[in-house]
Formats: C-alpha cells, sequence, structure tokens
C-alpha cells in the first residue's frame, strides 16, 4: 500500500476537523472572505459532508472596501455550492455608532471588523466560527491551535490555550464564550496552491496577473482603480498602470499588489516557490506595529 501525499494528509486532516466541528457545537458557521485559503476551506468543507450541503452558514464580514473581483466570485461562489451566506455589515456598525471610521488617507476598515464580526455571532449565536488561518502567515497565527477558545468577550487569550494531544479536541465552554476554529493551520501558501492545482478549483480574477491602477505607498502596491484609497494630491500624478496581482485578498484599504506575471496555477506556484516576501508582508494592516495582529486577534479579530 503506497503512502498518501502531504496534500492527502492535510486534506484529511482538515476534513476531520471540519467535521468535529459539525459535532461538537450546535450553530457553527464559516468565515468566508472570497479570498483563496476560505475557499479551500468551504471546498473541503462541501466534501466532508457530500453529499449533504453544508450544515453551517458561510458568513461574510463586509467592510464595504472590497475589491469587486472579491464580491462578485463570493456570490457566484455561494450559488454554485448551494450555501447559506451571512454577512455582517461594518458600515451597519459605523451607522449604528457601534465603531468610529478612521480619518486620513491612510484610513481603513479592516480593524474596524472585530466589532461587526462579534456583533454577528452574538445576533446569530454562533458558537463556533471556522476561520482559514495558517500558522505560517503570520506569528500570532502561529500561536493558534485548532480548536481556539473566545471568552464571553471574544477576547483571546494566546497565553491560556488548551492542550490538542493526539488530535483530541476540547470544544466545552460556558454560556456566551465562542471557538474559532482553524482547519488550516498546518497549511503553507505553497500547500494552498498545490492543492487549488490539484482540485482545479476556480478563484477570483485577483489572484492571477493584469494591468491596473496602481499607487505606491511606504513600499506597498495599493490599489488606485476603484477609488476607495483617497490619494493626496501629490499621489495623483503618480498613479502608474501596472502588471501585478494579489498574493492575498482581504479590505482594498490595505491588501497590497505585487509585481507579477504570473497568469496561470502553475506560474503562481513557481513564483511562490521562488519567493522571499511572505504573502502577508504585502498587508499595510499588519505593518502599523510589531504586534498588530496579534493585538487584533486578542480582542476578537479574525
Amino acid at each position: 500500500m503506497s503512502a498518501i501525499t502531504h496534500l492527502q494528509f492535510l486534506e484529511s486532516e482538515a476534513i476531520y476537523i471540519l467535521r468535529e466541528t459539525a459535532a461538537q457545537f450546535q450553530k457553527p458557521a464559516l468565515l468566508f472572505s472570497g479570498g483563496k485559503d476560505s475557499i479551500v476551506m468551504a471546498w473541503l468543507a462541501r466534501k466532508a459532508f457530500y453529499p449533504s450541503k453544508l450544515p453551517f452558514p458561510l458568513l461574510h464580514v463586509d467592510t464595504g472596501h472590497n475589491f469587486p473581483e472579491a464580491m462578485e466570485y463570493r456570490d457566484w461562489f455561494v450559488q454554485e455550492i448551494g450555501a447559506t451566506l451571512t454577512v455582517g455589515l461594518v458600515q451597519k456598525s459605523i451607522d449604528d455608532g457601534r465603531v468610529q471610521e478612521e480619518k486620513g488617507h491612510n484610513a481603513s476598515r479592516n480593524k474596524l471588523q472585530t466589532v461587526t464580526l462579534l456583533d454577528t455571532i452574538e445576533e446569530h449565536q454562533y458558537d463556533a466560527c471556522l476561520g482559514g488561518g495558517r500558522r505560517d502567515e503570520e506569528k500570532a497565527r502561529a500561536k493558534e491551535r485548532f480548536f481556539s477558545h473566545r471568552d464571553e468577550f471574544g477576547q483571546w487569550d494566546p497565553k491560556n490555550q488548551r492542550p490538542e494531544l493526539w488530535n483530541i479536541f476540547n470544544g466545552r465552554k460556558h454560556f456566551g464564550e465562542h471557538f474559532r476554529v482553524f482547519p488550516l493551520s498546518n497549511w503553507t501558501e505553497m500547500d494552498i496552491w498545490q492543492y487549488i492545482r490539484q482540485e482545479n478549483i476556480p478563484l477570483p480574477s485577483l489572484y492571477f496577473s493584469h494591468q491596473r491602477k496602481i499607487i505606491e505607498r511606504h513600499g506597498q502596491l495599493l490599489d488606485a482603480s476603484t477609488g476607495i484609497i483617497p490619494l493626496l494630491d501629490e499621489e495623483k500624478p503618480k498613479v502608474k498602470e501596472m502588471t501585478i496581482r494579489f498574493r492575498t485578498v482581504g479590505d482594498a484599504t490595505c491588501t497590497g499588489a505585487v509585481e507579477s506575471t504570473a497568469s496561470t496555477i502553475d506560474e503562481i506556484v513557481a513564483e511562490v516557490a521562488a519567493a522571499r516576501q511572505t504573502e502577508r508582508g504585502t498587508r499595510a494592516d499588519d505593518k502599523r506595529s510589531e504586534t498588530a495582529m496579534e493585538d487584533r486577534k486578542k480582542e476578537g479579530y479574525f
């Protein structure tokens, strides 16, 4: 009997965790942004429960500053797999006075998602949210367990996590608490792309090389084509057409592009293999401080 490949092992592990989540929790949801990691997670979930439909909804926290391509893909994908979609709106959190929008040309709604997420979890009484976070992405995410406990305020304590020995997961909680579950914890960016190639998973066009209006700001190549990012007067003449793609997709105000001519999955796999910067290195929100991601996660971020 031949040994299984590493992708088969990762797939099996993720499916096991997805099924454990459905078994241990009464009302889970799968966080879905239209980015490649959440797409792979939803694809695995469809495999895990086939031929039944997903036993939980997809949950998208919409900042209102998303790439149009990602939103078009989100709506198509939800219909394609026959899932239910729940949307939490950051704009509603702003209108309700729950959060205050940042000011200035570097303003972003990315951090505001935390309150919207926690409010949506409370509104729908979700007791577990499946996330596409991977340990190789960022040092704070490397501290996460598969089953990551959140207290009654939605906060995460990295020093108070439960042991996970022999793939035994403890989903016990008190009323008002919930869990974040990360089936892709042991995957790398390369694993994601190789699995996408293996499964022939369709993706938003953002991930492939294309021409786009770009402004370079603080070393980041930011989108200047949608009008979401306000430009300073001195920046407007510096906007230029570039051949780029996005390695990670999130809020348009803080998602940086990379110069690239990779227009196929094979070319992207080769590019990722040669890359010397992590994909989160293109995210401006992670550069606000040394512990930016961990600080956000402690407050209840993804």
